[in-house]
């Protein structure tokens, strides 16, 4: 009997520190306003604490089951996560802040959208590995995962939610580069996505709002620019070293939800340049080591899984920490692991089991 390999320390290390530093974070961030809005300043701590126990156990579970078998039900992923999708547009859906982008029972909700992430990978992962030589096709090959980008993407733009829609057509671009698409396909891709990006923004007068407040927010103060203000004063008042854990200001519902899209400024805040460096510093460490993981897997299936994994992370990570920094206009999406979002946050781990899984049938260095 074959002994397992252990799986890839160096990046369950930085995973768990990661959630370490979301519980303080989102504890820190939203105290106040959970005592005003709530009535219980630890109304946010203890659901993270939760959600993290089970993104805990999903991450073990997942970390130790065979990534090879997710291809036997990557189809039934693939249809379930389009029914969920199809259940928030009914009257099942929960609307918050005129979006519907969840289901549930009172307080327990799921984020459709965030399943789909997963589901997609998976799914595509089986699709390309099959036969990846039709990927050099674009009938066989490209224009199938087209199909699956623009049926994901029509459903949750109807929530609506573009950032997510975005995310899952990179996700899958991503993978289906790995896999060896021609360069003119990838060209023609490129300039399609833009193209369509644009008529989006330009589509909806919400958009072009806020396109407009992330060119000049101080046109704006009080509406389109006034997340972007408030969250660069944050992040200027910290300086160097921050004003100190649970010391910021501008989380005394200043920013809107503090605990949600705009932690990285409250971060910034509180820990200063160096705070929001070692965060950085984080990121990029996890996902050089899912980079490592991908490129050493021992198939296809499982470098297009930990390709897709690593991806969704890194569109996470850049889009909200550029949305904090006012480097791309306001889109809500959280910062993984960190920001407030049980769903988020489990689903998350869970995806990293996975990704630890696929490390131990792979050949690389583990310390």
């Amino acid at each position: 009997m074959t002994k397992k390999k252990s799986s890839d320390f160096t990046l369950m290390l930085t995973v768990l520190t990661l959630v370490v530093i979301g519980i303080i974070m989102v504890f820190s961030s939203s105290h106040y306003y959970a005592l005003s809005k709530m009535g219980d300043s630890y109304h946010f701590l203890k659901r993270e604490l939760i959600w993290a126990g089970l993104g805990f156990v999903s991450m073990l579970a997942t970390m130790n089951f065979n990534y090879k078998k997710y291809k036997k039900i990557a189809v039934i992923g693939y249809f379930f996560s389009l029914i969920l999708l199809i259940l928030v547009l009914t009257p099942l859906g929960i609307e918050y802040n005129g979006a519907k982008r969840w289901l549930g029972v009172g307080s327990i909700t799921i984020m459709p959208g965030e399943i789909s992430k997963i589901c997609a990978i998976f799914f595509v992962a089986s699709f390309l590995s099959q036969k990846p030589e039709r990927i050099k096709s674009f009938f066989y090959g490209v224009l199938p995962c087209l199909l699956i980008i623009g049926i994901y993407a029509a459903l949750i733009l109807k929530q609506p939610n573009l950032s997510t829609a975005m995310t899952i057509a990179v996700i899958i671009a991503s993978m289906m580069f790995v896999t060896g698409m021609r360069w003119i396909h990838v060209a023609a891709m490129g300039f399609a996505g833009v193209a369509a990006l644009i008529l989006m923004i330009i589509a909806e007068p919400y958009r072009m709002r806020r396109l407009v407040g992330f060119l000049d927010p101080f046109s704006d103060p009080q509406d389109t620019g006034y997340q972007v203000i408030q969250s660069l004063l944050a992040l200027g008042s910290g300086g160097l070293f921050g004003v100190g854990l649970g010391k910021s200001v501008q989380k005394y519902l200043y920013i809107p939800e503090p605990q949600n899209d705009f932690i990285f400024a409250v971060i910034g805040e509180e820990l200063g340049f160096v705070g929001c460096t070692t965060v950085i510093i984080l990121f990029l460490l996890l996902i050089w080591r899912g980079i490592r993981i991908a490129i050493n897997a021992p198939d296809l299936f499982g470098c297009l899984i930990a390709t897709g994994i690593i991806t969704m992370v890194a569109v996470q990570v850049i889009i909200n920490i550029a949305v904090a920094t006012s480097s791309m206009p306001v889109t809500g999406i959280p910062l993984p692991f960190i920001s407030w979002g049980g769903n988020s946050l489990a689903l998350f781990m869970a995806a990293m089991g996975v990704l630890l899984n696929i490390s131990r049938h792979s050949k690389l260095d583990r310390s």
